[in-house]
């Protein structure tokens, strides 16, 4: 029986809430093991800085972290930008909430067991701990549910969240191990075919089949509709599960030594996220924002040549994808594409990390496009404009510059310019290896990142898709309609900078770098926006 309207919007919402849960759970755990939120419940406010100090925290990411149980409606917040004080009190969810909060103990533990093993295979000793979780979890982990709705929408909310964190990684694992491949889609299979410790894996298949995604039938599973659609979203939980190298080890980022993921010599892979991980994640969910991009592209290609860019230039190329998505849109789609042997693109693909750069130069050279593979670093448009016009000369201002999901993960650069009369609209929530960042020099950091570019940007415009926050009463008043708490928790924790939709509009806009109107979305095309694809183009 195929679903109907009604019954994906439940399903999408039941993702959502997990991807809540792999955020929260570790979070709110954290807290509680501390007595953070037994003394908000106590004392009912208090100042993030004066609470950092109180329980000898770092003061950046214990403000993340509360910010995180805000946007689940657990606290309330109020940020005073203009006195940079931020400051936490309890609401009416908060002691329900708190109360509830033990019960993360056994998936928080996983999460920190899990990592000694490989990151990739289904390994015995975590699979009989998960083994323990499923069994409580069918029990409700012996909660009596409540008649109350408010009691009863909060205890379904943590173990939503419980769910989420315990079944976020198999899925993932699952996705990228092949598991949802038509083979096992389309036709009943039996545990052996894709595990070879069977009697560990049925397991995890009994779990989904009590969740509802499979039918058993003796030793062999089939998937439900319900099934097939999360197996078609797996990747949806990729960006999210990929940051657990950072939950399982909050309690030290929060209150130990914050720089223990930063810690690494040059060249070894990172500690807070699964890179690889990430990327497929990532694969998987841009696909509706590639399409607005290939809008914008085809209209600049399909112009006049004489207004057309000389090429592209990526930065942050990573594998190089993106890129050769560009190209193959051009090739394909457009006027400059039936005239590349006489116009031929200029293609230029830019990464900091050299592990990067061989496999963007790899791939490009597979897919048979011609690209330069350089290195560039996105805080120094200078120094890619130089090395453009000296090696290969080209201008950076004759190029079309995109990019995507980068402006918020350049490293840190506090602003040079002191600005006392900025006072930011934002309530996000900023740190740098532990220390907390006013919003207000968040902003003006941006605008000081945004004003190097914009003299190489004013001819052809600047190309990006972006990551944005929700102020939290909003992800909280819209639970299992965003992915907003978990894009907080994650980039809040790893050093990253995502701003409002229409404050990073604003700030660009001041950079003298505006929206082009024909050529802005965002994504929900609501309040509750996480992600804007934009062309920024100078006044001219």
């Amino acid at each position: 029986m195929s679903l109907t309207k009604p019954d994906k919007a439940a399903l999408r919402a039941t993702i959502f809430r997990h991807l809540d849960g792999i955020a929260t759970a570790p979070t709110a755990y954290a807290l509680l093991e501390k007595g953070v939120l037994e003394h908000l419940l106590k004392f009912g406010e208090a100042d993030v800085a004066e609470l950092a100090t109180s329980f000898r925290a770092n003061e950046g990411y214990l403000n993340v972290a509360l910010r995180v149980l805000c946007s689940q409606g657990w606290l309330d917040c109020v940020v005073d930008n203009a006195n940079n004080r931020v400051l936490y009190r309890t609401n009416t969810n908060s002691a329900t909430a708190f109360d509830l909060c033990h019960l993360y103990k056994d998936v928080v533990e996983l999460l920190r067991f899990s990592g000694r093993f490989h990151k990739r295979k289904f390994e015995r000793a975590p699979f009989t701990v998960l083994e323990k979780i499923f069994r409580k979890y069918q029990d409700h982990y012996g909660i009596e549910l409540s008649e109350n709705p408010e009691i009863r929408s909060i205890q379904d909310q943590v173990l939503k969240h419980i769910e989420g964190i315990a079944i976020g990684p198999s899925i993932v694992a699952l996705g990228m191990g092949g598991m949802f491949h038509k083979y096992f889609m389309e036709a009943s299979f039996k545990p052996e075919e894709f595990h070879e410790d069977a009697e560990s894996f049925d397991k995890i298949l009994d779990f989904f089949a009590f969740l509802g995604w499979f039918e058993k039938k003796g030793q062999t599973y089939r998937f439900t509709e319900t099934g097939l659609f999360f197996a078609r979203r797996a990747s949806a939980y990729g960006v999210t599960v990929s940051y657990i190298p950072t939950f399982r080890n909050l309690d030290e980022l929060i209150f130990g030594d914050p720089e223990i993921l930063w810690n690494t010599p040059p060249g070894a892979p990172e500690l807070h996220v699964d890179r690889e991980m990430n990327v497929w994640g990532s694969g998987g969910a841009h696909t509706t924002y590639f399409k607005k991009i290939d809008e914008v592209v085809i209209d600049l290609f399909n112009r006049p040549l004489e207004e057309q860019p000389k090429g592209i230039v990526d930065m942050g190329c990573g594998n190089g994808a993106f890129l050769q998505h560009i190209f193959e849109v051009i090739a394909q789609r457009t006027l400059r594409g039936q005239m590349l042997d006489e116009y031929p693109l200029f293609l230029v693909g830019a990464d900091f990390n050299e592990v990067a750069l061989r496999v963007s130069r790899a791939n490009l050279t597979k897919a048979d496009i011609w690209a330069k593979v350089i290195w560039g670093d996105i805080g120094r448009p200078d120094l890619l404009a130089r090395d453009l016009r000296d090696d290969y000369g080209i201008a950076l201002e004759d190029l079309l510059n995109v990019r995507t999901f980068l402006d918020h993960n350049r490293p840190w650069e506090p602003p040079e310019t002191a600005s006392p009369s900025r006072i930011s609209s934002s309530t996000g929530a900023y740190a740098y290896r532990g220390k907390r960042i006013s919003n207000n020099d968040a902003e003006a950091s941006l605008l000081q990142h945004l004003r190097r570019w914009s003299p190489y940007v004013q001819k052809f415009g600047l190309l990006v898709i972006e990551l944005h926050t929700v102020p939290p009463e909003r992800t909280a008043a819209n639970l299992g309609h965003s992915a907003a708490t978990a894009y907080d928790a994650t980039h809040g924790f790893s050093d990253q900078y995502i701003l409002e939709v229409d404050i990073f509009n604003q700030i660009a806009a001041e950079a003298g770098l505006s929206p082009d109107p024909e050529h802005f979305s965002k994504f929900p095309d609501s309040d509750l926006a996480t992600v804007s694809v934009n062309l920024l183009k100078g006044e001219r």
